[in-house]
């Protein structure tokens, strides 16, 4: 759907270095846009892109437009404090459609009693349950699974293949086999938040499984029963979280990393890809668990080494116990 560049940039903010309008039609590389496309640049190093581009309109920052003039005079500069986020919002803008109900594919199946909002839509083949809420303007990609009594706020948009609902790992031993306890809570989900393909989080047992809003999640991420994240937390694919973890505001989760059950991890918490979490975390920071990569005859003999440490470590203490040296020398020499 077309936008008025104008338009654009008074929701947006920033300013054009010249006067012009026009309608935008969407958003390319620099390399392929067209007269009437938009692009970006977020960092200098791309500025010699500039000299051979067709763009209509280039948002950048303002202290590299001199820069970007002299690879080619006379391109529409849109200049903005922060470009990466402009073209978040431009694509926003340029993805809007105006319907005043919801959109539902024939093959959708719907349970009963479900609630929508005003300009939802749901693609083929979803299953929505029983009781399910859905708020206005979320978006429920092909073949989701939406489990009865679910709460999805207002413009989420979920990806296809997710499952939101089903029950989590909840078994009983009895000594020779598995009980399975009966899930009955719910997964609650905040306003802006975007699930991944294939992202599954599981229903409480007693209380809610927990999305706040502006959470974002990658594909492939499995978020276990009573699991609560907060506001504007994002988390890289193929994530593991066990259950009843409780993790903060504004936390990024890198790829792989996976996160032991009954956990606490505080607000601004960042955790590096692959990193095994298995204690809380209440300092925010950045948390980093894992051997880099190194080739297999160097990373055998270092694995080697790791598994003899609790033995080396006893040898060390014996020696210290023969040459009298106690753990408070040791610790004063290495004050020194």
């Amino acid at each position: 759907m077309p936008h008025r560049l104008s338009e654009l940039v008074r929701e947006i903010g920033g300013r054009l270095s010249r006067d012009a309008d026009f309608d935008v039609y969407a958003i390319a590389p620099l390399e392929r846009a067209k007269p009437r496309e938009l692009s970006f640049i977020t960092a200098s190093k791309y500025l010699s892109l500039l000299s051979s581009t067709r763009a209509g309109v280039v948002i950048l920052r303002t202290d590299i437009s001199e820069q970007a003039e002299k690879l080619q005079p006379g391109l529409l500069l849109w200049l903005h404090e922060n470009p990466y986020l402009a073209y978040a919002k431009v694509t926003q803008r340029l993805a809007q459609e105006s319907p005043s109900s919801a959109i539902i594919h024939p093959t959708a199946v719907l349970g009963k009693e479900v609630i929508l909002g005003s300009e939802v839509s749901i693609g083929p083949n979803c299953a929505i349950g029983d009781r399910v809420q859905i708020g206005a303007g979320t978006v429920v990609h092909a073949n989701v699974s939406i489990y009865p009594g679910c709460v999805i706020g207002a413009r989420c948009i979920i990806h296809s293949g997710a499952v939101i609902g089903a029950d989590g790992f909840g078994f009983a031993p009895d000594g020779k086999r598995w009980e399975k306890i009966i899930q009955t809570g719910r997964v609650v989900i905040g306003d802006d938040v975007e699930i991944g393909a294939n992202t599954t989080i599981d229903r409480g047992a007693l209380d809610d499984t927990i999305i706040a809003s502006g959470v974002k999640l990658d594909n492939q991420i499995q978020v276990a029963h009573n699991v609560s994240i907060g506001d504007n937390t994002a988390i890289a694919g193929c994530v593991g979280i066990a259950g009843s973890t409780k993790i903060g505001a504004n936390c990024t989760i890198g790829g792989a990393a996976m996160i032991f059950g009954h956990l606490e991890i505080t607000d601004e918490v960042h955790i590096s890809g692959a990193t095994v979490v298995s204690k809380s975390l209440k300092n925010p920071g950045r948390y980093t668990g894992y051997f880099p990569i190194d080739t297999h005859q160097s990373w055998e003999h270092n694995a080697a080494t790791v598994r003899q440490l609790a033995e080396l470590r006893i040898r060390i203490r014996q020696l210290e116990k023969k040459l009298g040296i106690t753990n408070e020398t040791t610790d004063q020499e290495g004050k020194k």
